[in-house]
C-alpha cells in the first residue's frame, strides 16, 4: 500500500536531496580534478584513475562501517535514547582508521607493486606513483570525516555534510588549478599538485566537521574524549554483529572494482581513460539514487526503532516506485549529457568514441542501479538484514560478472565495449532479486543497540 503520510515524503526528499547535493558537490571535486588532469595529460588521467581505485576500496570498506553506525544509531534515535551512539561511533572510528592505516602502508611503501596489479602500462604506472605517494595521506582524514558525518546523518543532521562538501570543492578546485598548471606563482607540479590539493581538501573537511561537532551540534554532542575512552563491550558486539556483512561486502566490492579496472586496464590506455570519464558522469548523475538509499536507511531504521512496523512496510512499497522514477531520470540525463561532458576533456578520438559508447551502456544500466541498490542497501539493510547484500554481491559479481568479463576480454577478445557491458550487467540482473526480496518483508529485524 502506498503511504499518504506527508511527513514521510517531506523527510524522505529532504534527506535524499540534501545527501544527493552533498555527493554531487563531492563528485564535482573529482570532475574538476579529472578535467584539469586530463587537459594536462591523458596518461596522467589514466594514472590518477587507477590510483583512485585504492581510494574507492577505502570508501567501500569505511562506507560499510558508516552504514553500521547509521543502522544502530538511527534505532536509538527512533527510541529517543542517544546514549549508545558515542560508543558506536567510537568503534566505527577505530575500525575505519585501522583500514586507512593498512591501505596507506600498501600505497606508500609499495606503490609500484600496487599499481602493477591494475595495469602493465609503464607510463601510466609512473604517473600513478607520483600521485599515490602523496594522496595516500588523505586516507586518514577521509576515514575520520566519514564516520563523523554518518553519526550526524543517523539523527537526521545532514546539512553539515553539504557545507563540508562545498568547502572541499572550493579548496580542491583552486589548489588543483594552481598546483597542476603552476598558476598564481605556485610551481607546476602536475599530478603531484593534484594529490596535494586532495590531501589539503580532506584536512579542511575534517576541521569543518570537528568545529561543527564541538560548537554547533546539539543532538549528539560528540567530543574528542568520546573517541579516546574505552569502548563498552556491548557497543563493540553490536557494531560488528550488524556491520561485518556490510564491511565484508564493501571489501569484496572494492576488490571487485579493482579487478574490473585491471581487466579494462590491460585493454589499453584508451579503455582506462574512457571508463574514468564515463564513470565520473555516472557518479555525478546517480547521486540522487545513492542519496535515496542513505535517506531510506535512516527512515526505515528510525521507524523500526519507534515500533511502527506497518508503516515500515508501507514506506518500503512507496519508495520502490520513487526509485524507478529516479532511475528513468538518471538514465535519460546520462544519455542527454554525454556529449556535453566529453566536450570538457582533451582526449584522443579513440578515447572519446569509446567513452561515448560506455556512457550509452550506463544510461541503460543506471535504471537498474537506481532501483536495486537503494532497495537492497537502503530498505533491506536499513531493516536489519545486513548480510543479504553480501551474499547477493558474491554470487553476482564473483560467480557471474567477473568470470564472463575476463573471458570476454582475454579469451574471446570481444573488445572494450562488450567487456564494459558485461561488467555492468549485474545492475540489471539484481533487480529481479531485489523486487522479490523487498516485498516479502522478511528483512525487518529487531536490532539490539
Amino acid at each position: 500500500m502506498i503511504t499518504r503520510d506527508r511527513d514521510f515524503y517531506k523527510r524522505f526528499f529532504t534527506l535524499t536531496l540534501t545527501i544527493a547535493l552533498q555527493n554531487l558537490i563531492t563528485f564535482s571535486v573529482n570532475l574538476a580534478a579529472y578535467v584539469m588532469i586530463g587537459a594536462y595529460s591523458e596518461t596522467a588521467l589514466a594514472g590518477v584513475a587507477l590510483v583512485n581505485q585504492i581510494q574507492f576500496l577505502l570508501q567501500m570498506i569505511v562506507g560499510g562501517a558508516c552504514e553500521a553506525v547509521v543502522i544502530l544509531a538511527s534505532r536509538a534515535w527512533g527510541r529517543r535514547d542517544l546514549s549508545p551512539v558515542a560508543g558506536i561511533a567510537n568503534v566505527g572510528m577505530r575500525f575505519s582508521l585501522s583500514v586507512a592505516t593498512l591501505l596507506f602502508a600498501a600505497a606508500f611503501f609499495f606503490p609500484h607493486f600496487t599499481l602493477t596489479l591494475l595495469t602493465d602500462d609503464p607510463a601510466v604506472i609512473s604517473e600513478g606513483m607520483l600521485y599515490l605517494r602523496i594522496v595516500c595521506f588523505s586516507y586518514f582524514f577521509y576515514a575520520a570525516s566519514a564516520i563523523l558525518l554518518a553519526s550526524l546523518r543517523s539523527v537526521e543532521t545532514v546539512r553539515i555534510g553539504l557545507w563540508v562538501s562545498l568547502t572541499a570543492l572550493a579548496v580542491n578546485v583552486v589548489l588543483n588549478w594552481c598546483l597542476i598548471y603552476g598558476r598564481l606563482g605556485f610551481p607546476r607540479l602536475g599530478v603531484e599538485g593534484a594529490a596535494i590539493a586532495t590531501v589539503t581538501a580532506r584536512i579542511v573537511e575534517l576541521l569543518v566537521i570537528t568545529v561543527y561537532c564541538r560548537f554547533f551540534d546539539r543532538r549528539l554532542n560528540l567530543r574528542l574524549r568520546d573517541f579516546l575512552r574505552k569502548t563498552p563491550l556491548a557497543s563493540v558486539k553490536s557494531f560488528f554483529k550488524i556491520g561485518w556483512p556490510m564491511m565484508a561486502s564493501g571489501s569484496t566490492w572494492g576488490i571487485a572494482m579493482g579487478i574490473q579496472s585491471s581487466i579494462l586496464g590491460h585493454m589499453g590506455q584508451a579503455a582506462i581513460a574512457a571508463s574514468s570519464v564515463s564513470g565520473t558522469l555516472f557518479s555525478m548523475v546517480s547521486v540522487v539514487a545513492y542519496g535515496s538509499a542513505n535517506g531510506t536507511s535512516v527512515l526505515i531504521g528510525k521507524t523500526i526503532g519507534e515500533g511502527r512496523i506497518a508503516d515500515v512496510k508501507s514506506y518500503a512499497q512507496t519508495v520502490q516506485l520513487l526509485y524507478l522514477g529516479i532511475g528513468l531520470c538518471t538514465g535519460m540525463t546520462i544519455f542527454l549529457l554525454r556529449d556535453v561532458m566529453l566536450s570538457f576533456y582533451s582526449l584522443t578520438p579513440e578515447t572519446l568514441a569509446l567513452a561515448r559508447r560506455f556512457m550509452l551502456v550506463l544510461s541503460i544500466t543506471s535504471i537498474g542501479t537506481s532501483y536495486q541498490m537503494p532497495s537492497l542497501c537502503g530498505i533491506v539493510r536499513g531493516g536489519g538484514q545486513t548480510d543479504f547484500v553480501l551474499y547477493n554481491d558474491l554470487i553476482f559479481m564473483w560467480l557471474i560478472v567477473l568470470p564472463i568479463s575476463a573471458l570476454s576480454a582475454f579469451v574471446w577478445k570481444l573488445g572494450p565495449l562488450v567487456v564494459f557491458a558485461c561488467l555492468k550487467s549485474d545492475q540489471i540482473l539484481k533487480c529481479f532479486v531485489a523486487v522479490v526480496k523487498v516485498n516479502r518483508f522478511r528483512w525487518i529485524k529487531k536490532v539490539e543497540v
